[in-house]
């Protein structure tokens, strides 16, 4: 009998995956920006961000 070529993907525990972080949308970037004292206002694609390295937590998408 001949292996199977397409394995089972593989199943992940929660052990397993990378936590990711949720992405806050608002209409207004005013307040989310100074949460943290990292927080950077940048512009990508169209679209304004909040982003923060040190605490990705703080993350935020205007719109």
């Amino acid at each position: 009998m001949r292996a199977n070529p397409f394995p089972a993907p593989l199943l992940f525990t929660n052990h397993n995956r990378k936590r990711t972080t949720i992405m806050k949308v608002s209409p207004s970037l005013k307040s989310l920006k100074k949460r943290h004292p990292n927080c950077q206002v940048v512009r990508r694609k169209g679209r304004v961000y909040v982003i923060n390295k040190v605490a990705p937590r703080y993350k935020a998408r205007q719109g």
